[in-house]
């Protein structure tokens, strides 16, 4: 078998590895140093986003306290206007009000004296001779030593005599018209004593016999349930309870036996009593007009005999 012997000279490719060997090296030491760079240029921009991020959040955040302060001080003087204005008007609704009611009570206060002046003028002349006695004869009474002074005995026994004699004529004198006062008193007191007398009755005479009483029998509900209450309505002259109470339990027990009927003789009556009350009634227009629709709505029935 024959055999070939080659010789190859690999220095070119091995020259050619180191310089791709050498630029590997290079570019290794380019991408490290770029590794670097790119490294700091994002720490460098990290922190310039940071930066700016937080400055800008602060200002967000400063903007938005100014603007909530601004409209929260622009509420509280909003607020603050709207109660001065209040204040004032509550002032002025507080002075009209005084003057109002220094005006009505000044008005009821001349009112009020000249009746208390007129009631004690006829309180006065209702008994007279005995008001007369009490502010006018007991003040000189009670004063009488200013009206029987004496005086003082300086001259003969002759004019102490006569002062004397004075003064006990001058009491003699009063004391007559006080006796007299009260005699008139007693007997002015004893004239109303018989006259009240003769005018009232003390005891009513007992009679016996039939009497007619009126009576109101009425049903209504007192609430939606639908069920009906009857009522009776009774005069209360001359009706004791007694009386009313036994009068109450015979209706009650013959009520459900009792015929009714239409009556229209006395319902034009009632209707001008109605409308009377009505009209001197303090209510509104419209409750007077209401109360007049439902008392021509309402149908009431009496007692067929």
């Amino acid at each position: 078998m024959a055999t070939f012997n080659y010789r190859i000279d690999t220095q070119p490719l091995a020259n050619e590895l180191g310089n791709v060997s050498n630029n590997v090296s290079l570019t290794t030491g380019a991408m490290v140093s770029m590794q670097e760079a790119v490294i700091a240029a994002e720490e460098r921009a990290s922190d310039y986003v940071c930066d700016n991020v937080n400055t800008g959040f602060y200002a967000l955040i400063r903007a938005q306290i100014s603007q909530k302060l601004a409209k929260y001080k622009s509420d509280v003087d909003s607020q603050t206007m709207l109660l001065s204005q209040q204040k004032r008007a509550l002032q002025s609704i507080k002075g009209r009000m005084e003057r109002d009611y220094n005006m009505i009570a000044r008005r009821y206060t001349k009112l009020f004296d000249g009746l208390n002046a007129n009631l004690r003028t006829r309180v006065f002349e209702l008994d007279k001779p005995s008001v007369d006695f009490a502010c006018k004869e007991i003040g000189k009474i009670s004063n009488r030593t200013k009206y029987l002074t004496a005086t003082i005995p300086v001259t003969q026994l002759e004019s102490i005599a006569v002062s004397q004699k004075i003064i006990a004529s001058n009491l003699k004198q009063r004391g007559f018209r006080v006796i007299d006062s009260m005699t008139n008193f007693i007997r002015e007191i004893n004239l109303q004593k018989k006259l009240t007398d003769r005018i009232l009755v003390e005891d009513y005479p007992q009679r016996q016999g039939d009497a007619y009483i009126p009576v109101v029998v009425y049903e209504f509900n007192r609430d939606r349930s639908g069920n009906e209450n009857i009522e009776i309505v009774m005069t209360e002259t001359e009706l004791n309870e007694n009386a009313k109470r036994v009068i109450s339990e015979g209706l009650y027990l013959e009520i459900a036996n009792i015929e009714w009927k239409n009556e229209d003789q006395s319902r034009k009556e009632i209707y001008d009593e109605f409308c009377r009350l009505l009209s001197e009634s303090v209510k509104t227009p419209r409750e007077k007009e209401v109360a007049l629709k439902l008392f021509n709505a309402n149908k009431y029935l009496t007692v067929k005999v």
